[in-house]
């Protein structure tokens, strides 16, 4: 029971951060912003308060199951969920919506010249997953269960 409790939780917030993502995404390309790397950060942003929001649930929906590696386990799910939703909205936006935008990384980009969709997407998913972890590992020892009794 606790098990599905919390993959839904991953799954809620990982959806959750995606939608933020695809949202921040398209804002950006509305403003002409896409190619300004520095706003990227602002998705730790995203990342952080979904991975937050899904610890903090289940600390309290499951009061007693969560503890460090669990509350670990649920923020890197939370994490790889949304990451990966978000590599695969990017691999149809620029493979199939906008093949202008992987033109302009193709040229404008330092390694752009070996960048293809399938590349681009799995870089965003790394980094993402890479976040992920750290964002975890930082806020279970923030809200580390054994200082909460």
């Amino acid at each position: 029971m606790s098990t599905t409790i919390k993959l839904r939780i991953a799954e809620r917030y990982g959806l959750l951060i995606a939608a933020g993502l695809v949202i921040f995404f398209f804002v950006m390309r509305l403003l002409g912003l896409l190619y300004v790397v520095e706003l990227r950060a602002f998705n730790l942003v995203i990342v952080v308060l979904g991975v937050l929001g899904a610890l903090r649930t289940m600390r309290s929906k499951l009061p007693g199951r969560f503890t460090y590696f669990q509350g670990m386990g649920t923020g890197i799910l939370t994490g790889l969920i949304g990451s990966v939703v978000f590599a695969i909205f990017v691999f149809i936006y620029i493979s199939f919506l906008d093949t202008g935008l992987m033109q302009s990384i193709i040229t404008n980009e330092p390694m752009g010249r070996f960048m293809n969709p399938y590349i681009v997407s799995v870089i965003i998913a790394v980094e993402g997953i890479a976040s992920s972890l750290l964002v975890a590992f930082i806020l279970m020892n923030y809200l580390d269960p054994t200082k909460l009794e």
